[in-house]
């Protein structure tokens, strides 16, 4: 289980990278926020992705010190 959490976590952040770095229309297309045409940034997906990953992240320790 803390593997997995960890994964996750670690996959997430890098999501949010990606979505912090690359504008609405560069994002490969089966992510979410995907707009040709587009040049904004998804902020607010960037800002969930992290969150997300850094609660995973925290679950992950969390379990390994059980």
């Amino acid at each position: 289980m803390k593997l997995v959490l960890t994964s996750l976590g670690i996959v997430l952040l890098v999501v949010a990278a990606v979505y912090f770095v690359l504008p609405a229309d560069q994002l490969p297309s089966f992510f979410p926020g995907h707009e040709a045409g587009v040049t904004r940034m998804h902020t607010k997906h960037g800002i969930v992705a992290g969150v997300a990953g850094l609660v995973l992240l925290a679950a992950g320790v969390w379990m390994g010190r059980k």
